[in-house]
């Protein structure tokens, strides 16, 4: 995967191409071709009606909910793409500088939980592996876990090497994210109660809309619409007053060299837009390992797009996704902005060679995001290496990033960092 070379914009790939492989995106190309034949897993049935959660039913905290409440703000954690079949080195080294972060916080600057972007555990998400795979690389996080699947949580097609999965789709994510009531699967951790596998938080400051893109990166499976018609309403009854976010494991937008931005999700992002009347005020998704900020510019709204997928499946860094190279060989050029092939879509800041999570904080007008790496061969730096400010109610953006210093460096060689393991092909 690391070192293959894009097409210029332009060039095409032979007509019955798409017959017989996959078709690679010329240079600067944000999303994937479309999939003649996408998998699409149908996701258990649910007859809840409500699937809208508030925080403070989770924290069950009084003095928590003031202290957020005191501070004018939320503070939270986000990265997806964490599972460590593998091995957990990197996942855990994760979690702990999340733990650091909360721990050495100001009551006012605390993160009150983390946000997971899906592909909690690989590679089928099995019931037996959220020990290894989750409860014990969190156990000492001191905060609430939320998370919407990815495609490893709910696929149950298995590869020659996988374990053999005769689970029904997303049974692992359910039993321990969508509990009717708290329990102890684990000693440490008890499971979330979230309503279903798409679904809605209600928080201070923020709604949070988490989608659920199927293996393949799709709302619904051909001629339905289950979720997008629940997508649409959630997004026509947000408050107006608070933050818009949505959450989906495939990103709408990625300069990836393997995967790209799911066209599905793009057009589902769109239509939900169109016919709600509103757009997100921010899109953070996973599947991707590694961390991009792309902007996208609609009728002076400036809206990011983040990828945040290095949370520690990739335990090195031949297991991150490079970003695309041209024809040259050259990577998109890191420290200033790169216009995609799209109009208005805009990549502003990338880091492929390092895991990493995100801090978020909003309040009543700005929606503020920081990465912070997590180096498989050094100790975490203290402040971020890419920083954004998005003031959601006039929909414009200032950045601050260290772009020249860390983003998408190219210096160093992608040497293994914990272990060598053979790359899943998933």
């Amino acid at each position: 995967m690391h070192g293959i070379r894009h097409l210029p914009p332009g060039h095409q790939t032979p007509v019955n191409s798409a017959r017989f492989n996959k078709t690679r995106k010329p240079f600067g190309d944000p999303i994937a071709e479309t999939k003649d034949t996408p998998r699409f897993i149908p996701p258990p049935f649910t007859n809840l009606q409500n699937l809208v959660l508030p925080l403070d039913i989770v924290l069950r905290k009084p003095e928590e909910e003031k202290r957020i409440g005191n501070a004018g703000k939320l503070v939270f954690h986000c990265v997806g793409d964490t599972g460590g079949i593998h091995g957990t080195e990197a996942q855990e080294a994760v979690a702990h500088a999340m733990e650091v972060q909360i721990q050495s916080a100001a009551a006012t600057d605390r993160p009150a939980f983390f946000y997971h972007l899906g592909d909690v555990v690989y590679f089928n998400g099995l019931r037996h592996l959220y020990g290894v795979q989750f409860y014990e690389p969190y156990k000492y996080y001191p905060a609430p876990i939320f998370a919407i699947p990815g495609n490893h949580d709910g696929d149950t097609e298995t590869q020659k090497s996988d374990e053999p999965d005769d689970e029904k789709t997303l049974a692992g994510f359910i039993e321990n994210f969508c509990a009717s009531q708290p329990k102890h699967l684990d000693t440490y951790r008890e499971t979330m109660t979230q309503p279903y596998v798409y679904w809605t938080l209600e928080a201070p400051f923020a709604t949070i809309i988490g989608l659920y893109s199927n293996v393949d990166g799709s709302l619904d499976g051909r001629g339905t619409n289950e979720q997008q018609r629940w997508f649409e309403g959630q997004m026509r009854s947000a408050p107006a007053d608070k933050c818009l976010i949505v959450a989906v494991h495939h990103p709408p937008y990625s300069l990836d060299s393997d995967h790209g931005g799911s066209p599905a999700i793009l057009a589902a992002l769109e239509r939900a837009s169109r016919v709600s009347g509103r757009w997100p005020d921010a899109v953070f998704s996973g599947h991707a390992h590694n961390y991009q900020r792309i902007t996208r510019e609609v009728n002076g709204r400036q809206i990011p797009f983040v990828v945040a997928g290095a949370g520690g499946y990739a335990n090195n860094r031949g297991l991150m996704h490079q970003i695309q190279l041209d024809a040259d060989g050259l990577p998109v050029p890191a420290g200033k902005p790169f216009q995609t092939t799209v109009e208005g879509v805009v990549l502003e800041f990338y880091e492929d060679t390092n895991p990493g999570f995100l801090r978020l904080t909003v309040d009543a007008e700005t929606l503020t995001g920081e990465y912070f790496t997590v180096p498989f061969d050094d100790a975490p730096p203290a402040h971020p290496v890419d920083s954004f400010r998005l003031n959601w109610k006039t929909h414009r953006q200032d950045v601050n990033s260290a772009a020249g210093t860390h983003g998408g460096s190219k210096s160093k060689p992608k040497k293994p960092g914990h272990g060598n393991p053979e790359h899943h092909p998933k």
